[in-house]
């Protein structure tokens, strides 16, 4: 088992270096909290981006942000959302996360998929990049409906227990979706694909909420803990989100209100 997780770590580590050094050096001054512990050894210069995407600079800072100070904003940044289905091979299911709070709010979010288009074929463009920032908007992929009257749930994958599964029979569903990554199942949210994410298990991190956070919200979704408790992003704040996950796209209510006291109960936020 060792060598996929060997795998694992080393992408994960990569990555995170990449993206970490590469903001710190921009924006010296902004808080960066991700999810690997990385040595602060001197940073491989071929990891360092410096680029920046003219499309999104051409677009205005809404109003409430054009005061921020760098030192006021939080990055959280989960550098690979989804590793267990890394290791097994389900490439979809994979996702570079990278929040922006502010004020203890996500206020905007990239969701890379680097393999997104993996199995299309080799014309097809690999990976895509979704982001979104609040009183802007979420670009990248386009926004759909989940199927009206159906009530889909996507939850977890590989960390599955008789809470979750207790909560998921609770809202009786017409489908059940288990894909792996909080990334990927806002995605799935976004996309039309579910109509609900539910998780009630405190294993999610506020490196996996945070980027979704933004762009959901950006496009008129919730997330929320079981308990109906927005997230706080600060860098204070402790890193797990020990009340489980409900987000939606649309319906929030319908979903929270068929939460169990029993599951609430357990999850201890």
């Amino acid at each position: 088992q060792t060598g996929a997780n060997d795998l694992q770590t080393k992408a994960d580590r990569l990555v995170q270096m990449s993206i970490c050094a590469s903001l710190a050096r921009k924006f010296p001054k902004v808080t960066i909290i991700g999810e690997e512990e990385l040595s602060t050894d001197e940073v491989n210069e071929e990891l360092i981006e410096d680029g920046h995407c003219e499309e999104i600079l051409k677009k205005p800072c809404p109003a409430q942000y054009s005061g921020i100070k760098e030192e006021e904003l939080v990055i959280w940044v989960d550098p690979l959302d989804g590793t267990k289905e890394y290791t097994e091979g389900l490439l979809d299911h994979v996702t570079v996360l990278i929040g922006i709070a502010y004020g203890g709010k996500a206020i905007a979010g990239v969701i890379n998929q680097p393999y997104y288009n993996y199995e299309a074929g080799a014309n097809a463009a690999l990976g895509r990049t979704i982001w979104g920032v609040l009183g802007i908007g979420a670009f990248g992929f386009q926004l759909t409906e989940a199927p009206a009257g159906k009530h889909i749930v996507v939850t977890t994958r590989s960390h599955s227990s008789a809470l979750v599964n207790d909560c998921i029979s609770a809202l009786n569903p017409d489908t059940v979706i288990r894909v792996g990554g909080a990334g990927n199942k806002i995605i799935q949210l976004i996309e039309g694909k579910a109509s609900a994410y539910v998780f009630a298990s405190p294993g999610c991190k506020k490196w996996d909420t945070c980027a979704p956070e933004a762009i959901l919200h950006a496009v008129g979704g919730k997330i929320t803990d079981m308990h109906g408790n927005s997230f706080q992003y600060n860098k204070e704040v402790k890193h797990m989100n020990s009340a489980g996950v409900l987000a939606t796209l649309r319906n929030y209510d319908y979903y929270a209100s068929r939460i169990p006291n029993t599951v609430k109960q357990s999850l201890v936020p």
